[in-house]
């Protein structure tokens, strides 16, 4: 084969990676209409990408595992749907300039969060990580390098993953982190599933969130508040990302707003069984 061949066959498999990805980032994340309301399924024992189905206004969406099938590896995401309350998380990539800001809004409304880190938000932003953990929050483990761990079945490449940020963690701010572990990308398996359980972790997926990460696509005060406020529902793990110019612009009037619905924030320690 010639070398010219050879580039253009490269050239094609890139541009099938990149429309992969795209395509699953889209199922991911990008739906904004209500999906199929067929019933869950299983937990997958393959690579899956969480997902979510909303039905009725107001009411617990359907995840594609249910409450019960993901109780059994002590992972959630929906909390005490018969109380009023809202378990907020963040998920921090890296440092954009709005964490403060969003620390300033949780402060303000006495609300705790969870906040979901990489190594790369730990090595780029230290002091923040610490004010995040003085205030009360949880610093939860987002991985290390933020990979699909649903690609990795090795127990010991899956825990270096998860033991490295840990470590990180401990020596930036002197805390054991806590054993809280969210997917990169919501993607996971049966088997991942069961690692992160044999580690001592709950794993926390959500059943509320919006398309907020694209940092030059942000949606509007108004496009937010329409995704947030009506899908809000009793119990719900809302995922926000940090690095968002909207979620730091409008979180202290959602708080505020959630709050006259008649919701308190609560800790991911208060979930049933965690």
């Amino acid at each position: 084969m010639s070398q010219s061949s050879r580039r253009s066959l490269l050239t094609l498999g890139a541009l099938t990676t990149l429309a992969l990805i795209a395509a699953v980032t889209l199922t991911l994340f990008g739906r904004e209409e209500p999906v199929s309301a067929a019933a869950p399924a299983a937990v997958p024992a393959s690579a899956g990408n969480w997902g979510l189905s909303f039905q009725n206004e107001g009411q617990p969406p359907v995840g594609n595992a249910s409450r019960e099938e993901l109780s059994q590896y002590n992972a959630y995401y929906l909390g005490n749907s018969a109380e009023k309350v809202i378990y907020l998380t963040f998920d921090c990539g890296y440092e954009n300039g709005y964490t403060e800001q969003i620390l300033d809004a949780l402060k303000k409304h006495h609300a705790p969060a969870a906040f979901f880190v990489v190594g790369h938000m730990i090595e780029d932003a230290p002091d923040i990580v610490r004010r995040m953990a003085a205030e009360g929050h949880i610093v939860g483990n987002h991985t290390f390098h933020h990979p699909d761990m649903s690609a990795i079945s090795d127990q010991a490449a899956f825990q270096k993953e998860l033991d490295s940020l840990s470590a990180l963690y401990r020596e930036t701010t002197g805390q054991e982190l806590p054993r809280f572990y969210r997917p990169p990308q919501g993607k996971y398996s049966e088997e991942n599933l069961r690692q992160a359980r044999d580690l001592g972790y709950t794993t926390v997926f959500w059943s509320l969130a919006y398309v907020d990460w694209y940092t030059d696509d942000q949606p509007t005060r108004e496009q937010a508040f329409s995704k947030l406020l009506p899908r809000i529902h009793d119990g719900a793990i809302v995922l926000l990302h940090s690095t968002s110019r909207t979620n730091a612009e409008i979180l202290d009037e959602l708080l505020t707003r959630w709050e006259d619905m008649g919701y308190r924030f609560a800790p991911l320690t208060e979930l049933p069984g965690a």
